[in-house]
């Protein structure tokens, strides 16, 4: 199967340069600006980028729900904080990258999931740093 390719898609989609109340309504029209290309926000680095789906609860506490389509960068170097796509012992993981004094740990952001540090053991390998995230919201 063949990478879909965001760049090829051409989603432009009217792009409204205003904040929105959830209170009482505005007119949008007074608002409207052009369009914005969604695959230079999702993929501005289209060479480097993929699409994961997130299974799992772990990263609720980021906004990272289960179901969600997270886009991932191979060329950004990763650094504390981040939150990386990583191959852990065989399996894939989404996890945020700490470090801790001379180690590395890997923090869910859901208080039911234990960090797990990085030794010498370990296969661990960083796939890509999580750069956007798509929720549907209707689930």
């Amino acid at each position: 199967m063949e990478a879909l390719k965001l760049s090829e898609l051409n989603v432009n989609l009217p792009f409204f340069d205003t904040s929105i109340s959830a209170g009482y309504p505005t007119l949008a029209s007074d608002h409207r600006e052009n369009e914005i290309d969604l695959s230079r926000i999702l993929q501005p680095n289209p060479v480097n980028t993929f699409i994961i789906r997130v299974k799992g609860d772990s990263m609720a506490g980021a906004n990272i729900p289960d179901g969600c389509l997270a886009m991932a960068d191979r060329s950004i170097r990763p650094s504390t904080g981040d939150i990386i796509v990583a191959a852990l012992d065989g399996d894939l993981t989404v996890r945020r990258l700490v470090k801790a004094g001379r180690s590395w740990t890997l923090h869910a952001e859901n208080e039911f999931f234990k960090p797990v540090t990085i030794t010498e053991e370990t296969a661990f390998q960083v796939l890509g740093v999580i750069t956007a995230v798509i929720v549907d919201i209707r689930k």
